[in-house]
């Protein structure tokens, strides 16, 4: 069961894919703590990325898609693997077939994460972060027990940069010029299934399970 999961920020494709990932027993491959990972273990392919990271720069397509084939080729990846974050723009996407492909692999489907652009808002410009623990809370929807207080720690919490209001509104902007033509693109080659990443969690959840035996 090999899975990728599309849709804007805020729409909760790594809280899900964390938790099916664990019930399914195959890895959640998620690119950005992938990207991170690698430039702290210091290897080769993380030492690379490190010089375009430290230079502010985009890490290329060509090294994030090595990093992820190194991924996939690890023991616990033979069954499968749900992969969030990646691609993010058509030639990226064109990139990654091309890398299964090498590596005798297909995607069995792409789940879109459908979420309103109010809600969007709300989420993201609601997230907080305890400054030192990082333990995420919500200001509506998982608030702390005290205001501005991390529950697990004491830590302060706080309110990221790309949290407020205009950095949440251009980077769905930036989503629906860059990404949203990955619909299409998947949709083209019968792999796309649309669930509402709005309601309970685990009615979303159970959507999802139900979308993947769509595509299995």
């Amino acid at each position: 069961m090999r899975l990728l999961f599309l849709g804007p920020p805020g729409a909760g494709k790594g809280t899900q894919a964390r938790e099916l990932a664990r019930e399914w027993g195959v890895p959640h491959v998620a690119t950005g703590d992938m990207l991170r990972e690698a430039m702290a273990a210091g290897g080769a392919l993380g030492r690379e990325a490190r010089q375009y990271y430290d230079r502010g720069e985009l890490v290329p397509d060509d090294v994030i898609l090595r990093m992820v084939a190194e991924r996939f080729r690890q023991p616990d990846a033979a069954q499968g693997f749900i992969l969030d974050g990646f691609p993010r723009t058509i030639a990226q996407a064109d990139g990654l077939a091309a890398m299964l492909q090498s590596l005798g692999q297909t995607l069995d489907g792409v789940v879109y994460f459908d979420v309103s652009e109010p809600e969007l808002v709300r989420r993201l410009t609601g997230r907080r972060l305890c400054r030192q623990c990082q333990t995420p809370f919500h200001v509506v929807s998982a608030p702390p027990r005290r205001a501005g207080v991390c529950d697990r720690c004491g830590g302060e919490l706080y309110q990221r940069v790309d949290d407020t209001e205009a950095t949440v509104r251009n980077r769905l902007d930036v989503y629906a010029r860059q990404t949203a033509p990955l619909l299409d693109y998947y949709r083209r080659r019968g792999l796309l299934r649309t669930v509402s990443g709005e309601g309970a969690v685990e009615k979303i959840r159970q959507a999802l399970r139900e979308a993947v035996g769509a595509a299995r």
